[in-house]
């Protein structure tokens, strides 16, 4: 497992703010919830992030979102599970100059769904949404995220 999921929240949010590809870009991690379950995340407009029109970067304001559900999944399901992005899908709402913020949460539905489906061993592809707000909340981009999840097979499976 991740050095940053055995981490508590104070030391992995300095670890994911010292990141290359979240720091490079700009993007700070705000606070992460005592549970693992909630990602604040904000992103200032700088000129190295910002697109020829003087806007938010679309691969930015994507990576703003990108690692944190497999994270909060891992950490809460534990390493009795394999948990993989699979796809992602984002739709561009309106273009922004002010600082965004995505709150990025994990909800008992969401984990209980999870659970009920793999607990026989079979693979979830589950589906994520999270949201990209400007300074007075209004929708910048909208993304979605398909991630892999499924138990862990026993290492007695695997023996011939």
């Amino acid at each position: 497992m991740s050095l940053v999921l055995s981490l508590p929240p104070r030391v992995a949010r300095w670890g994911l703010n010292m990141w290359p590809p979240l720091a490079g870009a700009g993007i700070r991690v705000r606070s992460i919830a005592p549970d693992f379950r909630q990602f604040v995340v904000e992103m200032p407009l700088r000129h190295y992030n910002r697109n020829a029109f003087g806007t938010h970067f679309g691969g930015s304001l994507f990576a703003m979102t990108d690692p944190f559900f497999v994270l909060m999944l891992c950490r809460n399901l534990g390493p009795d599970y394999v948990v993989w992005d699979r796809a992602a899908c984002i739709d561009y709402i309106a273009a922004s100059r002010s600082r965004v913020r995505a709150v990025l949460k994990l909800a008992d539905d969401d984990l209980r769904a999870i659970r009920t489906m793999t607990e026989s061993g079979s693979k979830h592809l589950h589906l994520f949404h999270a949201d990209v707000v400007d300074a007075e909340d209004l929708l910048v981009a909208r993304i979605e995220k398909l991630v892999y999840v499924r138990r862990r097979r026993s290492k007695a499976a695997h023996v011939p």
